[in-house]
């Protein structure tokens, strides 16, 4: 997500990973990395089309989720220096459950409010890191205008050289629970569960 002030474009051109298919980054990710990083401030923009966003609740009783299908931003990352940055945008009216009934609540005034507040933003100055490694992030997610600090751990963080491409793709998972209260979004809880799990897959290709 982005801070309000990034000029992100609105319709990027079509992803060129997307173009060579997720099966082909499976086989890359599997490759051996290199022995040592690359030194220096590396900046990856976000593929949209391999980066699906997903929000995990139980309703009801039973397990559900909500999947993101528009996300788009831009992540650096200093292996030498351990920092980096994350802006990530998401936007809330490309929300599905699957179910037309349930994404009409969801969009709702008591929920996301998406007519109101169109985005979800997450942005962080600063990466953790466990050894080499990114490891977790601590940043700020805004929802229906409300900003909350939130750390996303990050899970199977991999890159590697797209011979495709010929460039360096990351992928990672970044995991958090948070509360649905917390952003005035918690509408219908208990029945629909007030804590969910926020779980934004990642793919991103080096500039």
């Amino acid at each position: 997500m982005y801070r309000s002030g990034c000029a992100m474009p609105r319709h990027p051109a079509p992803s060129p990973v997307r173009r060579l298919g997720t099966a082909a980054i499976a086989v890359v990710l599997l490759l051996p990395l290199p022995a040592a990083p690359s030194p220096g401030l590396a900046t990856y923009f976000i593929d949209g089309s391999q980066t699906s966003p997903r929000v995990e609740y139980h309703s009801f009783g039973f397990p559900s989720q909500a999947r993101f299908s528009r996300t788009r931003g831009t992540i650096t990352v200093d292996r030498g220096t351990r920092t980096g940055t994350v802006d990530v945008e998401i936007e809330a009216t490309s929300g599905s459950t699957g179910y037309t009934l349930l994404d009409s609540f969801m969009g709702a005034a008591e929920v996301f409010d998406t007519a109101q507040f169109p985005l979800i933003t997450y942005s962080s100055p600063s990466l953790g890191f466990s050894g080499d490694t990114p490891a977790w992030v601590d940043g700020s997610l805004t929802i229906k205008g409300i900003t909350r600090p939130v750390r996303l751990d990050i899970e199977q963080f991999a890159c590697a050289q797209h011979p495709g491409l010929d460039k360096e793709v990351c992928t990672a998972t970044a995991v958090a629970k948070i509360k649905r209260s917390d952003f005035n979004a918690g509408k219908y809880a208990p029945l629909v569960s007030d804590e969910v799990t926020l779980v934004i897959p990642i793919a991103a290709v080096r500039r």
